[in-house]
């Protein structure tokens, strides 16, 4: 069981490491998806990245898990709320499947919020 574990917990950090080295690597995309009310675009972008990287090590090397897993659960809820909600009311992008787009976006980071609180939920009882 602490096989499958170990490798769960690599394979959940796997994305958010990709996810922050697209951060650096994609700068003025992920800025463009910005909501206009957040400060400092290209600087909140990389501080995003950095977070996703750091989280990413922290899974992979198995240290403050229960910290990492309520943190990335609280910053995909904050994307949820600041980007993909307001993204439904966007009109400024003219495209057919907008809606589609967001919505997906939304549902995954849904379900990794809730793995990210099932991992820091375990984290305690081992």
């Amino acid at each position: 069981m602490k096989k499958l574990m170990t490798i769960g917990r690599i394979l959940f950090a796997i994305p958010f490491l990709l996810m922050g080295i697209n951060h650096f690597l994609m700068v003025d995309v992920f800025t463009g998806m910005l909501s206009s009310f957040i400060p400092y675009g290209g600087v909140t972008v990389l501080l995003t990245g950095a977070f996703l990287i750091i989280a990413a090590v922290c899974l992979i090397i198995n240290k403050w898990i229960e910290v990492i897993g309520y943190l990335l659960a609280a910053m995909l809820f904050i994307f949820i709320v600041t980007i993909h909600i307001p993204g439904f009311f966007d009109r400024d992008i003219p495209t057919e499947h907008l809606m589609e787009i967001h919505l997906m976006n939304m549902l995954k980071d849904i379900g990794l919020m809730g793995g990210a609180l099932l991992l820091a939920g375990y984290s305690k009882k081992t």
